[in-house]
């Protein structure tokens, strides 16, 4: 699964008369790298817990490859469908490197040693190698524990990629590094990237971008995003 589609989107809180997100419709399709972005208290949270099945609509639909995800079970949607990089990167503190990456394949049933075969793999992909995949997060740099939490993600099988200001926690050299690695897995993999950002200039350097503003979303022109 690695298209995302987004029909008319309501979110209202209880207890609330008015709505959070208003009419949102989007399509993010596989092979693509998508911003979203926003000022603070726009909406970008709220939509990507929804897109992420942690929470439901007001009203409106989400088809992942044109099923409707009110017909899908939540919990393997979440499991097996999306994944989620975080800007503080979520890493359990008390595993390594390797041992973060293999949770969820050992989590969905895989042998521990495939999963640690694995494991290895997409670590060494991103550039953790050696000892490195024996440290624990608080022996890594921010940039590499974010590599470490991107194999994590790459780890579960999912398709499709939420990232929650990815890098929001980086100096320039790992943003771009981050960059190149989220360009490749969208332009060469084909997954579906969607990343929620304050970074005008990250969001330039993706395929296509979106803009909340009070709740409501629409694409932007390159020229405009700013």
């Amino acid at each position: 699964m690695s298209k995302l589609e987004l029909q008319n989107i309501y979110y209202r809180y209880k207890g609330s008369n008015k709505d959070v997100l208003k009419d949102v419709t989007a399509t993010f399709d596989k092979g693509k790298l998508h911003a979203i972005v926003g000022p603070s208290g726009s909406g970008k949270t709220t939509l990507l817990s929804i897109m992420a099945g942690l929470d439901e609509p007001t009203r409106g639909s989400i088809f992942i490859d044109g099923k409707d995800l009110k017909e899908m079970d939540a919990d393997e949607y979440r499991r097996d469908c999306i994944s989620m990089i975080f800007q503080a990167y979520q890493l359990f503190p008390l595993l390594t490197s390797l041992e973060n990456v293999c949770f969820p394949m050992e989590y969905k049933g895989v042998d521990p040693k495939t999963a640690a075969e694995t494991g290895r793999e997409v670590l060494n992909a991103l550039g953790i190698k050696g000892d490195k995949q024996g440290r624990y997060p608080a022996n890594l740099s921010g940039g590499e524990q974010q590599r470490v939490a991107i194999a994590r993600t790459l780890a579960t099988g999912a398709k499709i990629i939420l990232a929650d200001e990815p890098t929001g926690n980086l100096d320039d050299d790992n943003t771009e590094r981050i960059l190149d690695i989220l360009k490749q897995l969208a332009h060469e993999q084909n997954f579906c990237i969607i990343v929620v950002t304050h970074d005008t200039e990250l969001a330039e350097s993706c395929d296509t971008i979106w803009k909340i503003t009070e709740g409501e979303m629409t694409e932007m022109v390159r020229e405009s995003v700013k």
